[in-house]
């Protein structure tokens, strides 16, 4: 752990480069200093092509909701300052487009607080 799940709406696939943005997330858990391990990190996307944003009516209306799962265990501050890094890096990656179009951008955190099931021999490399 942790996952991440971008979910986004088609109408941003073309100038969201939402490639970029996996890496980068990636990038800022990482820089959180071992507070998630590396060989842990798991991001994806999923292309939202049937939505609807606030009345339906808006005539380019965009959104992108970041999911962040972790496992229990890290001091409540130190979790609320890698959120607020990690969702400053998303504003900053959908800046230009925030500029341009109607977008909702936000975040949520879930931390397990029951067992997980997991087998991930990738640790192994970052030893």
């Amino acid at each position: 752990m942790p996952h991440i799940i971008v979910e986004y709406t088609e109408n941003l696939k073309e100038e969201g480069n939402i490639p970029a943005l996996l890496q980068k997330i990636n990038e800022s858990l990482i820089a959180e200093g071992g507070l998630f391990p590396v060989g842990g990190i798991r991001s994806r996307a999923i292309c939202l092509q049937d939505f609807v944003v606030a009345d339906g009516k808006g005539e380019d209306d965009a959104f992108v909701h970041v999911s962040l799962k972790i496992g229990s265990g890290r001091p409540e501050d130190a979790k609320k300052a890698a959120c607020e890094r990690l969702f400053a890096v998303i504003e900053e990656h959908f800046q230009h487009l925030f500029q341009k179009r109607y977008l909702a951008l936000s975040m949520e955190l879930f931390e397990f607080t029951h067992a997980t099931y997991k087998k991930n021999n990738i640790h192994e490399r970052y030893r």
